[in-house]
């Protein structure tokens, strides 16, 4: 017996296989964020429900897998796009985080330099700072990292 008529005559395995292969692609290519997640949860389920008897046919298969790719679409899209954009918490990658460190010009919300190992470096206001500038000289704390910017606030 071939391999195509292996799953030809077993829709719950083809399906299983599509839901398998779907999910392989969103995570090595699309990175978990794309459609195919919802196919291959959609697929997997239509699987089961072949698989117990519940739908039979190509016909009927088809039409639940698409049903159930909506349902599902709409039911996890906004959840996981907040997942994605939630940014897994503060920023702790950088060794400079936590440093106390002189101001070498007026820090406001938008500009401003620190002094750090002996360079200048781009510097701007934490949103949570509790005043509207750091004075030239004055000591800051870096609490975060954006780019080639710090954030910094009063120590």
């Amino acid at each position: 017996m071939d391999i195509i008529q292996y799953f030809l005559d077993d829709h719950a395995r083809l399906l299983f296989l599509l839901a398998g292969i779907s999910f392989a692609i969103e995570l090595t290519i699309m990175g978990l964020g794309g459609p195919l997640l919802f196919f291959a949860i959609a697929t997997f389920i239509t699987g089961i429900l072949v698989s117990a008897g519940i739908i039979t046919g190509w016909e009927s298969e088809i039409l639940v897998v698409g049903i159930l790719t909506a349902v599902i679409t709409i039911g996890l899209w906004k959840p996981l796009k907040n997942l994605q954009n939630n940014g897994g918490g503060p920023d702790t990658s950088s060794d400079m985080i936590g440093q106390n460190v002189p101001s070498s010009s007026e820090i406001t919300s938008n500009s401003g330099t620190i002094r750090y190992s002996g360079v200048d470096w781009n510097a701007r206001l934490d949103s949570g700072c509790s005043v509207d500038s750091i004075a030239e000289g004055e000591r800051c704390l870096i609490t975060a990292v954006d780019g080639n910017v710090m954030i910094v606030s009063t120590p």
